[in-house]
């Protein structure tokens, strides 16, 4: 079977010189697609594919800049060549600088514009057979398998495409248990450091007096108990990837030497004066909202945008419903095969998976999966093994809730114990308090604990062991 020629959208509002163009291209054996503007050609982006866009800077509904944009919304890959009119060369590289390929100058000469698609369209060509071999390489290279196919998934794929061809710092910003660490995995193994360590640390999981000296290392009597020296996380991971998680939970006193390591990838261990040079690419996550916490000078205006060069944005799984039984299916068959059970999903089971709303996210649903796959006897994992309140039923028990409330209106401190020294029904109040406030944080974000403990504007520490105190 002859294979189709590759399909050029052309956006010309000239009636006359459509046609002159459609016909130039149709010769060079090339199929068109044409739109007469911005609104003909948004409409036919949503229904094709082409190699390449074609598109004049001047139209009659729009300009070619918004579709340039349309098109770096449909396939960021996509080259856009943009023409204008003599004189309006800067208006061209303006679209250059906003993604365009090339552009080329009217009145069009046939073979120049042969020329300008056939180079786009190969250059076209070996990117996405680039991007195969990279997947391929990959593949054998054991980076992490991203699980989805919904749309906000695909252009998150995209981008960790994209920054893993580049040795910029990455910022991987996303809730809880949505995959980010994931995500800086298969950056780091699509990169030119693969052969490299990945070195992950946690700014949360470590104390704030031992974060600077897990990072930086330190030298042989820097402090009691430091019997000999010892490497930090940035001198690991020379020549490969210094992943850091919550970043958001860094000290303001440490940042400054994080910057400072960042920018010039030199630093001194905890105790030392000698200078340590490392190649690293450094790619930070949180949950937190980094930008909110500047404006609350609460972390670092010039360290956020080193950082954030290059932002990559996970989406929470309740964004992405779709991918939930795809999810679902993968854990069950990775537990199972750990458990030696063979069992499948109910379509009850997973209609009630996709009914929650999975404040937790993957991890939330990777735990549920677990829990499940142990308690169902049989072949089949039922609704009931699952052990989740869907949407409605936890609108019942909220009104269940609002009724004790209004039930307890008229005395509000009917169910209060208030027996005891006043110092022992004091300290039951600020518990009952303390319990009250920290769970109506936790529920307005989501069971996001950064969120909440930057809501109550308490450390995180403080909140984790507030909530283990009182069992919530």
């Amino acid at each position: 079977m002859a294979q189709a020629p590759p399909e050029i959208l052309l956006v010309e509002d000239k009636e006359s010189l459509r046609r002159m163009l459609r016909l130039a291209l149709e010769q060079g054996g090339y199929a068109v697609v044409e739109a007469a503007g911005f609104t003909d050609a948004a409409a036919a982006l949503r229904d094709h594919r082409p190699a390449l866009v074609l598109s004049d800077l001047r139209l009659g509904d729009g300009d070619g800049f918004g579709v340039l944009r349309q098109a770096k919304d449909a396939d960021p890959d996509i080259p856009v060549v943009v023409m204008t009119a003599y004189g309006g060369v800067e208006d061209a590289v303006r679209a250059m600088r906003e993604g365009a390929l090339d552009f080329i100058a009217k009145p069009v000469d046939p073979d120049h514009l042969l020329l300008l698609a056939g180079r786009a369209i190969e250059q076209r060509r070996l990117l996405t057979e680039n991007f195969l071999l990279r997947e391929e390489l990959a593949a054998r290279r054991g980076v992490p398998h991203i699980i989805g196919e919904h749309e906000s998934l695909r252009k998150v794929l995209q981008n960790v495409q994209r920054a893993a061809g580049s040795d910029t710092t990455i910022l991987i910003e996303g809730e809880s248990g949505t995959g980010k660490e994931l995500v800086a995995h298969a950056v780091h193994g699509l990169s030119a450091r693969s052969n490299g360590p990945f070195v992950a640390i946690n700014c949360a999981a470590i104390p704030e007096n031992l974060l600077e000296t897990e990072l930086f290392g330190y030298e042989k009597g820097a402090f009691t108990g430091a019997a000999q020296r010892k490497p930090g996380k940035f001198e690991v991971a020379h020549r490969g990837t210094l992943f850091l998680d919550e970043i958001g939970d860094m000290p303001l006193a440490l940042q400054a030497k994080m910057l400072r390591a960042i920018e010039e990838r030199r630093f001194e261990r905890v105790g030392g004066n000698a200078p340590l040079q490392v190649d690293v690419r450094v790619v930070a996550a949180t949950n937190r909202h980094l930008k909110q916490m500047v404006a609350a000078k609460r972390f670092r205006e010039d360290l956020y945008f080193r950082l954030s060069v290059f932002p990559i944005v996970v989406p929470p799984l309740r964004e992405r419903p779709t991918d939930i039984p795809l999810l679902a299916q993968h854990f069950i068959e990775r537990f199972g095969r750990d458990l030696k059970k063979r069992v499948t999903l109910t379509p009850a089971a997973i209609e009630h998976l996709c009914a929650y709303s999975w404040p937790g996210n993957i991890r939330e649903l990777q735990n549920c999966l677990e829990r499940a796959l142990i308690l169902a006897e049989g072949e089949t994992i039922q609704p009931m093994h699952l052990q989740l309140q869907t949407i409605s039923e936890r609108a019942a028990s909220e009104d269940t809730l609002r009724d004790v409330v209004t039930a307890l209106a008229a005395n509000p401190y009917a169910a209060f114990d208030w027996s005891g020294p006043l110092a022992d029904v004091s300290r039951r109040a600020l518990n009952e308090a303390e319990k009250y406030r920290i769970r109506q944080a936790l529920d307005e974000a989501a069971g996001d604990r950064a969120r909440a403990a930057e809501a109550l504007q308490v450390p995180m520490r403080f909140l984790q062991a507030k909530i283990k105190d009182f069992g919530l």
